[in-house]
Order: structure tokens, then C-alpha cells, then sequence
């Protein structure tokens, strides 16, 4: 076997990503009970681990971090039964990995660079969610496909009806609704009368960080899931949103993508 050759696990989803850093992250929540104290032990910068505890709660079935943000002064965070879960299970998976790879070592010459560890695509959608099919209604050309995203939030996704056929989609199937930051339109309050846009999730504004062009807003769903979305900065001073305030994300179904676990 090569001088320096270790596993490596990393399991790959459509929109999901679960590292060793990941891991380690989890973890160092656990330890400090905050998001702040879990980034500085790993090394990140306080947005990128709140970006990822944000990230793995929405993957997830249920929630692995129970977090209240308290900014760069840190908020209370636990990790949830299904937090503790999936680190046991990382690192059981880590362990039986590394004693195939020492196995492999005296049966074969492997080269580090001919080792995939990835399971299916990467996407650069920053809002993923692992969603059930709750209906599916077709029609010749399109279908629409409604689930259920937890947190009492529902989202619709219209596609070919080809696609739906081909993934066979129906009701309690799950699978990871894709929606990029771009696509989201954002009002203030949750009263907005008759619109022709499908889906409205409501929430909370829990972060706002404003660049020279756009400004990036994140709001609270409910159920410890997030949603990311990207305006112009011109659009943000407009609506003049701020942590605390209520604000309604809407999304046209056809804008909202589809993939399977």
C-alpha cells in the first residue's frame, strides 16, 4: 500500500454531503452546547458552521441540532437523539472502512488516485430538503408533485410527466426537493393576498448578510429547517428586513427540481 494511504469516508446524496468534518462539527456541538464554541474548536468561521448545522437539518428527516442563533456570542445548541444517531453511525461505518482498507493492504497495490469514496452527484443548490410525496396528479405533458418538507411546510413541484414516470413517484416516497437561492422571491409578513405563485413558505428572518450587489437572507421554517435566499441588495433595503421580522418566501413550482435518495 502506498506510504500515506487512509480512508476516507464521505457519504455523497443529491444535495447532501456528510464528511468526517461534518462529523467533527456535530460532535464539537455536542461538547460546547454552541455553534459558536463547536466552530472555533474545528476551525470555521461562525457563518460556515451555522451554514452547515442549517444544511444538515434540512437533509435530514428529523432535525440532528436543536440551535437558538445567538451570533458570533453564541446560542444554545443540542445535539437531538437523531444527532447522536448519525455520529454513531459515521463513525461505525468510519471504523469497518478503515479495517477494509487495512485488510486490502496485503492483498493488493492500491493508488489514492484511482479511489472514488462518492455514492451519487453532487448539486450546488443551496436549499435542499428531504421530502415525502404526499400527491402526485398527472396529466400527459407535466405532473404535479406536492410534499411534505416537516415544520408544517408544504412545497409543490411541477415537471415532465416522463420524469415523474421514470422516478416513480407517488405518495410516501421520499425524496430531496432542490430550490437555488436565486429562484426565491421574498415579501414582508405572511398575509399576501391572491398571487399566482405555488408555493409560499413563511418564516422568521434569522440572518441577513449584505454583499455590494446582492444580499443573502435566511429564514427560520419552523421545525429547525432554513431556506437560503439570494436578492439584490437594492430589493433588500427596500423591504428593509432584519432579523426577528416575518417574511413569506415564494417559489414557482416549476423552479422547485426533484431528485431521489
Amino acid at each position: 500500500m502506498p506510504v500515506g494511504l487512509r480512508s476516507a469516508l464521505t457519504l455523497e446524496r443529491p444535495g447532501a454531503r456528510m464528511g468526517a468534518d461534518r462529523v467533527a462539527l456535530l460532535a464539537a456541538v455536542g461538547r460546547t452546547g454552541s455553534i459558536s464554541a463547536a466552530a472555533r474548536e474545528v476551525g470555521l468561521s461562525y457563518k460556515a458552521a451555522w451554514d452547515g448545522v442549517q444544511a444538515m437539518n434540512n437533509i435530514f428527516a428529523s432535525p440532528l441540532v436543536s440551535a437558538a442563533p445567538g451570533g458570533r456570542a453564541g446560542g444554545g445548541a443540542t445535539l437531538t437523539p437523531a444527532g447522536e444517531k448519525v455520529i454513531a453511525a459515521f463513525t461505525a461505518i468510519q471504523e469497518g472502512l478503515e479495517r477494509v482498507v487495512s485488510s486490502l493492504d496485503s492483498q493488493i497495490d492500491l493508488d489514492p488516485g484511482d479511489i472514488l469514496w462518492s455514492l451519487m452527484m453532487k448539486t450546488s443548490a443551496r436549499n435542499t430538503y428531504r421530502a415525502t410525496v404526499t400527491a402526485v396528479t398527472e396529466s400527459p405533458v407535466s405532473a404535479e408533485v406536492r410534499m411534505d418538507i416537516g415544520g408544517g411546510q408544504t412545497l409543490t413541484s411541477v415537471i415532465t410527466g416522463q420524469s415523474a414516470a421514470g422516478m416513480g413517484l407517488a405518495p410516501g416516497i421520499e425524496v430531496f426537493a432542490l430550490v437555488k437561492s436565486s429562484f426565491v422571491i421574498l415579501a414582508r409578513g405572511e398575509e399576501l393576498g391572491a398571487l399566482s405563485v405555488r408555493n409560499r413558505l413563511s418564516g422568521t428572518v434569522t440572518g441577513r448578510t449584505d454583499g455590494p450587489v446582492n444580499s443573502e437572507i435566511v429564514l427560520d421554517l419552523g421545525g429547525d429547517k432554513t431556506l437560503a435566499a439570494t436578492i439584490t441588495r437594492e430589493s433588500a433595503e427596500a423591504l428593509a428586513l432584519a432579523p426577528g421580522d416575518s417574511a413569506t418566501a415564494l417559489i414557482k413550482s416549476s423552479h422547485v427540481i426533484l431528485a431521489l435518495p
